[in-house]
């Protein structure tokens, strides 16, 4: 197999899943041999990252993420993704290390915000590890953007919709989503990042709008493009 995509996923199934599809349903395809070779590395056993970082034990999944990601440039992979965001203060730390590139949804997406919304205010909504890292902050604020972090109350409701609803096979707690969402949308947000890669599977079940923006799309996209078909 030739031209192979690397995807880390597992973080969570759900996620994964959802990449794929996207991944999918977006290539211009007339045949099965039109679409784009993957291996998807579900690697369901990954520990919690939010928790890693919040608790300062990273060596655990820092080591685990090299290993998929040196496995599937082994394997012949010629581009790799990951399917959670938080994973990605992990892989920027050793990307570097790796003779393929990574796909970074959150520089791939700063970059998307930067080109649609210069000068604009983004909300990020992101598990607290992904907040507390500045890993979006920072890729916001280098392209000139502001970046918005809800109030503690609603960065609960956004940590209870990502664990106690997507995570745990739960439909979303509707009063929870709409308090995030009124407080965004009333800060003059120009638009607010699903920066967990758990949300988007919130916004197909509860019809959110585009102004609720999915970094997985976008990482579909490029990861589209960057393989040499067409995003449609």
């Amino acid at each position: 197999m030739e031209n192979i995509l690397g995807i880390i996923g597992g973080m969570g199934p759900l996620a994964s899943n959802l990449f794929y599809r996207m991944v999918i349903e977006r290539t211009q395809a007339s045949c099965d041999q039109d679409h784009i070779n993957m291996i998807i590395l579900n690697d369901a056993g990954m520990p919690d990252r939010t928790g890693a970082i919040l608790s300062g034990n990273t060596a655990e999944p820092m080591a685990k993420l090299k290993a998929d990601a040196l496995l599937l440039q082994q394997l012949g992979c010629k581009a790799i993704c990951v399917t959670c965001n938080t994973a990605h203060w992990f892989v920027h730390r050793f990307e570097n290390a790796l003779t393929v590139p990574v796909i970074s949804l959150v520089r791939e997406t700063a970059k998307e915000m930067s080109a649609l919304h210069p000068g604009g205010k983004i909300a990020v909504l992101a598990t607290d590890g992904t907040v507390q890292t500045g890993l979006y902050q920072e890729e916001l604020l280098s392209r000139g953007l502001t970046p918005y972090v809800p109030s503690p109350e609603n960065q609960k409701n956004v940590m209870h919709l990502i664990y106690d609803c997507v995570k745990a096979g739960k439909p979303a707690d509707l009063d929870a989503l709409r308090s995030v969402c009124a407080e965004v949308e009333s800060a003059g947000c120009d638009a607010a990042l699903l920066a967990c890669t758990e949300l988007p599977i919130i916004k197909e079940e509860a019809g959110l709008s585009d102004f609720y923006t999915d970094p997985m799309q976008i990482m579909a996209r490029k990861a589209i493009e960057f393989m040499g078909k067409q995003y449609v």
